[in-house]
């Protein structure tokens, strides 16, 4: 069984940082792309960043320069590092992995609010 847990979402300032992890299980992580998406109510899921195997990364321009992807093949989890947090950057976040069979595997999401 693949399993995908985020953690780390919560209410932030505009300008605050936040940090959110995900720790993947039932797959050999380190051979996989993990990709964080995000989803706002009524809006599309997007694309935020991805981390492939090598560790080269990928960022959304809404995001890039402020956001952060890393991964610990060790431990198995991909973080995403939040800075300067804009109140367009609330959502859902969620973690993604398209692994064995070539099949999509999500979290169950961590939600971001960012309000003054």
């Amino acid at each position: 069984q693949v399993h995908l847990v985020e953690s780390g979402g919560g209410l932030v300032q505009p300008g605050g940082s936040l940090r959110l992890s995900c720790a993947a299980s039932g797959i050999n992580f380190r051979l996989y792309d993990m990709n964080w998406y995000r989803q706002a109510p009524g809006k599309q899921r997007e694309l935020v960043a991805t981390i492939t195997s090598d560790q080269s990364t990928n960022y959304a321009d809404s995001v890039k320069g402020r956001f952060t992807i890393s991964r610990n093949n060790v431990r198995n989890t991909v973080s995403l590092q939040m800075n300067s947090l804009e109140p367009g950057d609330t959502a859902v976040y969620y973690c993604h992995v398209k692994a064995r069979g070539n099949t999509d595997y999500w979290g169950r999401g961590t939600q971001v609010t960012v309000s003054s």
